[in-house]
């Protein structure tokens, strides 16, 4: 693959020297690059496509390498010759059957009639191709224009349209096209090409400078080359990874492990340092959360992919407390950006991050709680949660019996008759009708045993009986220490069923 020197008289930026000249060369875009391939060699080719993606992403370029496997010679077909004089003059915008059109500047209802007027008119070659960018710039009038001849053009007539919204195209549009979706370009496949073209134009650059014009380009790859070229314009022939961080105000990749880490981690110090840093250098807060974001979004997809957990950040974190941290990063974009000091909101962002992460969930908490008081043991090998037996309380002591009192005008004598307090509740009713409705006296509590503390033997040997994993767990949710062991009371604990 060449292209002209730079020695040229006229100069031309590195999106234009380097834009793709056939399907081989389109980058990031497979699924587009094998549609179309396909339908050149079987001779299934649709009347209108609509390309919609992102900026930047090679929706106009398609279109125009489209037009140039319609009408090479020989077309249509996928493997055209870029050098050949009519696809030289597809690039160059001056061939007759290609009709590019800037809907911005041409949306109103008349410009719609002169593509209909120009649709009758036979071409030079095998097809006449109206590519139309930004499409959905067109009014309804001129959209309403060109339905009956989209869906019923001339057989020569084949029309792209190109848009970054396809929510503003008219849904009586878009079901007479073939959709097809262009996708943000992955960083690895962007530095990859910037690194192609600097060596091509004998720049030296840094790796990690090519990746974080990359990550700055967002999936974008012509804004990646005229950010290449802006970098170029500063430092010369060498473009080093602090000349892109100084320019754009990013953070380093080291930073960013070091800062997501540090969230991982807890470590509150590190984290506010890091902020700290940045702010003294002056960097976009609104793009290091951004890269921050996307640090934990990859740590969730792996704890998900791995079982509940990851260790991507530096630190080993659930995929709860994850998802938490992320969310609580979104949240704070409105403040950065809008907010009147951004460095104390996103300072606030990272603290609440960092609360965030050591937060358990109730119910997690609830069945860790309950597995440990059923007693199982935690590791094998344990045994389960053992108490000493209670004492034998001492015997009670025989209630005095209770008599029945004389009845007014009767002589004294023997009581009529002794009832024994731990009678039957249906003997004293029989015998004394008068106490039926009273209750009878309470037993007597038998005294509490004392409690063993530490340093007794009992003492040691229920703690020791107790699963270490238990143990901690309880000191680690409830700050739950063991000061002292108290025999339950009798009847005091029944076995759940």
């Amino acid at each position: 693959m060449t292209r002209p020197p730079l020695a040229e008289a006229a100069f031309q930026v590195i999106a234009r020297r380097w834009r793709p000249r056939t399907f081989g060369e389109i980058v990031g875009q497979q699924h587009i690059v094998r549609t179309l391939s396909n339908s050149l060699a079987s001779g299934r080719l649709a009347h209108a496509w609509l390309f919609v993606g992102p900026r930047g992403t090679g929706k106009t370029t398609t279109a125009r390498i489209l037009a140039k496997a319609l009408c090479c010679p020989g077309g249509p077909k996928a493997d055209f010759d870029p050098d050949d004089p009519v696809c030289r003059e597809i690039e160059q915008g001056s061939f007759l059957d290609v009709v590019e059109i800037d809907a911005a500047s041409n949306r109103r209802l008349e410009d719609a009639q002169r593509i209909r007027e120009a649709c009758q008119v036979r071409p030079v070659g095998a097809h006449k191709v109206f590519i139309v960018d930004e499409a959905h710039q067109l009014t309804k009038e001129a959209f309403n224009a060109l339905l009956k001849t989209i869906e019923e053009p001339p057989p020569w007539v084949k029309f792209v349209f190109a848009t970054t919204e396809a929510d503003k195209v008219l849904e009586t549009i878009v079901s007479r096209c073939q959709r097809l979706e262009f996708q943000p370009i992955a960083e690895e496949l962007i530095a990859e090409r910037l690194e192609a073209i600097t060596k091509a134009d004998g720049v030296k650059a840094e790796r990690a400078a090519l990746l974080a014009i990359a990550r700055l380009a967002q999936g974008g790859m012509r804004d990646s080359q005229s950010i290449l070229d802006q970098i170029i314009a500063f430092s010369g022939k060498t473009v080093a990874e602090r000349d892109v961080l100084d320019i754009y105000g990013l953070a380093s990749a080291a930073q960013l492990a070091e800062l997501a880490k540090g969230l991982a981690a807890g470590d509150a110090p590190a984290v506010l340092a890091l902020a700290d840093t940045f702010a003294k250098e002056g960097r976009d807060l609104l793009r290091i959360l951004g890269d921050l974001q996307q640090s934990v979004r990859a740590a969730v997809i792996d704890a998900v992919r791995s079982g509940g957990r990851s260790s991507v950040l530096g630190a080993e974190l659930g995929s709860d407390a994850l998802v938490r941290i992320l969310d609580t990063l979104q949240q704070a974009e409105p403040g950065i950006r809008m907010g009147l000091s951004p460095r104390a909101a996103f300072e606030i962002a990272l603290l609440k991050s960092l609360e965030v992460a050591r937060q358990r969930p109730i119910d997690a908490l609830i069945r860790e709680l309950s597995a440990a008081a059923n007693g199982l043991p935690r590791e094998p090998g344990q045994k389960k949660i053992g108490t000493p037996p209670p004492a034998e309380p001492p015997a009670p002591t025989p209630p005095p019996a209770a008599t029945r009192a004389p009845e007014p005008g009767r002589e004294d004598g023997p009581p009529d008759e002794v009832l024994d307090a731990s009678a039957p509740a249906e003997a004293v009713a029989e015998a004394w009708p008068e106490a039926a409705t009273e209750a009878p006296p309470a037993a007597l509590a038998a005294p509490a045993a004392p409690a063993v503390r530490p340093g007794h033997p009992d003492f040691e040997r229920a703690l020791e009986s107790i699963p270490k994993g238990v143990r901690e767990k309880l000191k680690e949710t409830l700050g739950a220490e063991f000061t002292s062991l108290r025999p339950p009371p009798p009847g005091g604990l029944r076995r759940p069923r």
